[in-house]
């Protein structure tokens, strides 16, 4: 499985697919095994890199993982194949925001998708999680952009950093969840679900 995963790295470069960054997945990894995380769902498989390095993270964590580009869907089965992780990984080949997942439960939610459509995907999704539950949003820092705009940002990039900066209001104001920001990697936000007293 090392080989697979210094492949992907080496692909993600070459290709220019963004993978989630060394520390923010460590990170993850670590919170998985401390807090017996057993079902994960992936808002954003790529080439399947974080799903495969979650899953992996312990015996028992089984993870669904959703990706709407099509030449990504296909590279990502081909890497959890690889990695003799069928049985663990299921990749799910939709727009996340048409997805239904209906009687399912997920102790982690990752977020790591469209940074202009996180606030759907977290009010989504956040319906699927377990009580106890965490929701974690990667690139929240989004390469030190998010607060520390300026005229030299394209339009687009402008308008993706606004909503990343919105989403970040979204999660401190959120009266049901309490949202802890880390500075590793590229910003992650981890949100706990406020359990009724």
């Amino acid at each position: 499985m090392r080989e697979t995963i210094l492949e992907m790295e080496q692909y993600a470069k070459e290709e220019n697919v963004p993978i989630i960054e060394k520390d923010s997945i460590k990170f993850i990894m670590k919170y998985i095994k401390l807090n017996h995380v057993k079902s994960i769902l992936e808002v954003g498989t790529a080439i399947g890199y974080s799903a495969i390095l979650m899953a992996s993270a312990g015996e028992e964590v089984e993870v669904t993982t959703i990706e709407k580009d099509e030449k990504r869907y296909l590279e990502a089965l081909k890497n959890v194949k690889k990695c003799n992780l069928e049985k663990k990984i299921e990749v799910v080949f939709q727009d996340a925001v048409d997805v239904n997942l209906v009687g399912r439960k997920y102790d982690l939610i990752f977020i790591d998708a469209a940074k202009s459509q996180y606030k759907k995907y977290f009010e989504k999704f956040s319906n699927y999680l377990n009580p106890n539950g965490v929701i974690i949003s990667d690139n929240i820092n989004f390469h030190g952009l998010v607060g520390n705009r300026n005229g030299d940002l394209s339009k687009n990039l402008n308008s993706m950093v606004a909503k990343l900066e919105d989403y970040i209001e979204f999660l401190k104001e959120n009266k049901e969840y309490t949202t802890k920001f880390y500075d590793i990697g590229d910003g992650l936000s981890l949100s706990f679900k406020n359990e009724d007293k």
